[in-house]
Order: structure tokens, then sequence, then C-alpha cells
């Protein structure tokens, strides 16, 4: 059994290094930036800040460590291309040549779908939230945000947005490889929105606002893939199936 998987295994390596070193090149670029990057991260935050609040550190390393965190960001993000097209060459070999000219529809797909999550997160959510978050109960504190906790909170909260905004192309390709139909997804769709708010849960603040600015986009976008999977994967009774089967 070994030495079947022996060779996905290898190939899984290599993809893997590839994207790893993908990501480290954009690292190296983005650093020399880095504080272009920051300043673009912080943006929002210093918008919603009141009058004498600022940004702060309060460890002497966490400066540095602050740019080597959101370089690496940015770096991932500047490699995703290359790491979209690793991943489909990874699961290619699995695939029928038919299937295998959606390549650069994929990852052209996929990038162009986590961008605009980022973006949605970025210029809606993060206003949005941050100046409900820092000026909530702002006549008894002054806020002066940690850089680091920050910058942590803040990735966490994009790549949230932008990997829910993959679930159309994920669906889109499920459904032309026949593993989901529009029904199959209608039948989950109290189960799909359990766990979709679980997932905001977890991924978002603990406030109610930011949860359900993320749950109420992935409701829509999972309404979104069932329109997809209908158009590219319809459901078929299995009287009409076996019908077309015999014809």
């Amino acid at each position: 059994m070994f030495e079947d998987l022996k060779p996905h295994i290898v190939e899984l390596r290599k993809r893997l290094l590839i994207s790893v070193l993908a990501v480290l090149v954009g690292f190296g670029i983005c650093f020399n930036f880095w504080e272009v990057v920051l300043g673009f991260m912080i943006a929002p935050l210093k918008a919603v800040l009141p009058a004498g609040s600022n940004v702060i550190f309060t460890q002497i390393a966490e400066p540095f460590f602050t740019a080597l965190k959101v370089s690496f960001f940015a770096g991932f993000l500047l490699a995703l291309p290359v790491v979209f097209w690793q991943f489909w060459l990874f699961v290619a070999p699995g695939l029928y040549d038919s299937e295998k000219r959606f390549a650069l529809p994929f990852v052209f797909s996929a990038t162009v779908m986590f961008a605009l999550g980022a973006a949605f997160c970025y210029y809606f959510v993060v206003p949005v939230g941050f100046y409900f978050l820092v000026n909530f109960g702002s006549q008894l504190f002054t806020a002066l945000p940690n850089i680091g906790n920050y910058v942590g909170f803040f990735t966490k909260l994009v790549v949230a947005f932008a990997i829910s905004f993959e679930l159309p192309v994920v669906s889109f390709f499920l459904a032309k490889i026949g593993l989901i139909t529009d029904q199959s997804l209608k039948s989950k769709f109290r189960y799909a929105v359990v766990g979709i708010f679980i997932f905001a849960a977890v991924m978002t603040p603990p406030d109610v606002l930011s949860q359900v600015m993320l749950a109420a986009p992935l409701v829509g976008l999972y309404a979104i893939s069932i329109l997809i999977a209908k158009a590219v994967n319809p459901y078929k009774p299995e009287e009409e199936t076996s019908e077309e089967e015999q014809k």
C-alpha cells in the first residue's frame, strides 16, 4: 500500500516545495516594502481611532516580528497564483482530459475570488467592524491598540473572508467532476448555514456584528454555488438517468 502512495507523496512534496519557495520569494520582495504594506494594513484602524489614540507596541522586538509577519502575509498573497497552479498540477493526474482544460480558468478564478474576498473585508467589513469595536466604551477607556495583536487579528479576518469567497469556485469544479449536484447542496442547506455561523464565530471577533458580516455573504455564496451546480451538473432523478443510459 505504501508503494502505491509513494509517487503521490513525492509529487505532493514537490508541489509543496515549489509553493513554499514562491512564498519565500514573495516574502523577500515584500520585506523591502514592509512599512508601506503595514501602513496600508493599519489605515482602516487609524481612520476610526479617537483623538489622542495611536497604535503602540509593548515589547522591544515587536516591531521587527511584526515586519516579518506583514511581509510573510503579503508574500503569500503575491505567490497565490503559483500556489493555486501547484495545487492544480497535483490533482490534475486524477482528472479526465476534458477536465484538465480548466487549469487556467481555475487558477485565474481562484485568485480573483480570493482577492475579492480580501477586498470586501478590507473596504467594507474592517471599517464598520473596527469603528464599532474601537468606539464601544470609548467614554471609559482610551484606545491604544497593540500592533502585534492587530496584525494577527487583521490577517486572520482577511484570510477568513478570502477563503470564504472561494466557495463558488470550489463548487464549480466539484460539480464539473460530478461530485456534487444542485440537489445535494440544497439538501445540506440547513446544515451548511449552521456550519457557516460556527465558522464565522471562530474566525471573527466575539461580537455579533462581525459574525453576521462574514456569515451573510457566505450564505449568499452558498446559494450562488447551488445555481452554479445546477448549471454545471443538474440533479437528475434515477428514472431519468436509467432511461438515458438505456438509450
